[in-house]
């Protein structure tokens, strides 16, 4: 009869340096996004037209009120 050891255990983290890294950067450009659709109000698409009529509509469609 031969002696076992143990299995030792590893701690591994529940959430991975890599995956907290995506998870954030996702979150600051969610927020930014929101910022320029919802508050900007044309402040930041002075390059023409086109650009304040695509945060325009991006308003009406996510229901944040504009005039």
């Amino acid at each position: 009869m031969s002696a076992t050891t143990p299995a030792r255990s590893v701690a591994v983290p529940a959430i991975s340096p890599r995956l907290l890294a995506i998870a954030l950067v996702t979150v600051v450009l969610a927020l930014m996004l929101a910022y320029l659709v919802g508050f900007d109000q044309g402040a930041l698409s002075r390059s023409g037209m086109y650009l304040h009529e695509l945060m325009h509509d991006g308003r009406h469609l996510l229901g944040v009120p504009c005039h």
